[in-house]
């Protein structure tokens, strides 16, 4: 009569932290990308190359997530694990987070961090929601790398 429908496995704990943490990175990603923009476009003066390096950043948000997403075995055979991926990425994003929580300790007055909608001298208020949105993908990021595989 109809065709049979294939049985799909159940998505288990550790997978769905996985593709949580892929759809946060991908956020963090464009959120840090668009800023990036912003800054090098309406505060600093563009230098060397800054097309080259938006399309690597752009790149990065984009194609780190598919990678979190589910296993690819081409990446996992010859470049990382997807678990080891999460980890490096957890640590990398954590440092960024600690980094930009620093600049917005120092002030207003030494930071490079414009306020959301345009304004311009820096907030630190703007490099405190940058520096939450880099925590909670680095946590995301974390919890899904050290998650067990027996995790209910």
């Amino acid at each position: 009569m109809g065709r049979p429908v294939p049985a799909v496995a159940p998505v288990t704990t550790v997978e769905r932290r996985f593709r949580q943490a892929a759809w946060t990175y991908l956020g963090y990603g464009i959120v840090y990308w668009v800023t990036a923009l912003y800054l090098q476009l309406a505060v600093f003066p563009v230098r060397g190359r800054p097309l080259f390096w938006f399309g690597v950043g752009a790149l990065i948000a984009v194609g780190v997530p598919p990678l979190l997403y589910r296993p690819r075995r081409w990446f996992e055979r010859w470049v990382l694990s997807r678990r080891d991926l999460a980890r490096i990425l957890a640590v990398l994003v954590a440092v960024r987070a600690l980094f930009v929580a620093r600049l917005a300790l120092v002030g207003a007055e030494s930071m490079r961090m414009p306020t959301f909608g345009g304004a311009v001298p820096p907030s630190p208020a703007a490099a405190w929601l940058m520096a939450l949105v880099a925590a909670v993908t680095a946590a995301m990021l974390a919890r899904a790398a050290w998650s067990s595989e027996g995790a209910a």
